[in-house]
């Protein structure tokens, strides 16, 4: 486990900076994450059957996943701009109800670069913006909707090596 002596965000003085990563070798990263939006079953029936009035909602949110993973760098302010290689975007539903009667959608992202630094925060900014597009796209019938468990699920890439939610290998953190 890291302590905040490794936090590199932090200058000397104890100042949030943007780490400077021009000495690091370019590399190919990969990162995923996923996250849930819990909804009434009828909520994901009318998402299922396209009746949601403002339009396909999966194929909007798909979109946004893509837009949200690009514009990482816009929203959170130590971020570096990253020339990403590729998203990918996908959904599945939750059918077994929760203790509140709710079922869902898990969507799972990737994100890929080959630079000097990461793709964890692309990866979860896109699960994220997805969800809260869904959310968005169906607020007029379900603002009970809540968004869980968004998580980075693997890195690959990097001195780090690969980092797997489920277990560490090569010499990840």
């Amino acid at each position: 486990m890291n302590t905040a002596n490794d936090l590199t965000h932090f200058s000397d003085a104890g100042r949030a900076r943007m780490v400077d990563v021009s000495e690091k070798a370019s590399t190919p990263r990969v990162a995923i994450a996923s996250g849930i939006l819990r909804m009434l079953p009828a909520t994901l029936e009318r998402i299922r059957s396209g009746k949601i009035s403002k339009g396909d909602v999966l194929a909007v949110a798909d979109v946004a996943a893509v837009m949200g993973a690009k514009r990482t760098s816009d929203l959170i302010p130590m971020c570096h701009s990253l020339a990403l290689t590729g998203v990918e975007v996908e959904f599945s539903e939750i059918l077994e109800p929760d203790q509140d009667g709710c079922v869902g959608i898990k969507v799972k992202t990737s994100a890929g670069c080959v630079g000097p630094t990461g793709v964890e925060m692309e990866a979860l900014c896109a699960a994220s913006t997805a969800l809260l597009t869904i959310y968005d796209m169906c607020k007029a019938i379900d603002r009970g909707m809540r968004i869980e468990v968004i998580q980075l699920e693997e890195k690959r890439g990097g001195k780090s090596g690969v980092w797997r939610r489920s277990e560490v290998i090569d010499g990840g953190v």
